[in-house]
């Protein structure tokens, strides 16, 4: 499983992924920012704007104020649907600059052990010649 894994660690472009963490991080916060400046529409109740009191009347005012309900809760929802973008964005330029991080402390790391190894060869060299 960990061959899977590796595989699809290395296929991943992660010069393009590290280029765009920035840009997809400010596009989240903006996102957040353009729906959180919205205000969610208000729901009206039939009964306080003093409708006529036909029946007809009445169906397409609780019809109406059902679809302002229901337009309030997915303006809501998606108020939590963009604060998770936002949060998630956030998190990848995170993970995307640790990465980084450990990209860069593992090639210091192997040109550490090849140093270490060329000295080992020159002892070795050295110690079999006498």
């Amino acid at each position: 499983m960990a061959l899977g894994w590796m595989t699809v660690i290395k296929l991943v472009p992660w010069g393009e992924v590290i280029k765009s963490a920035p840009a997809v991080a400010e596009g989240a916060r903006r996102l957040w920012d353009t729906v959180g400046r919205k205000r969610a529409p208000a729901v009206v109740d039939a009964a306080q704007e003093g409708a006529p009191a036909l029946s007809g009347d009445d169906r397409l005012l609780q019809r109406l104020a059902a679809a302002e309900a229901e337009i309030a809760t997915l303006h809501e929802q998606m108020q939590a649907s963009s604060a998770l973008i936002k949060a998630l964005a956030e998190q990848n330029t995170e993970l995307i600059r640790r990465a980084e991080t450990q990209r860069v402390r593992m090639v210091w790391l192997a040109g550490l052990v090849l140093v270490f190894c060329a000295i080992a060869g020159l002892n070795l060299a050295v110690t079999l010649g006498r």
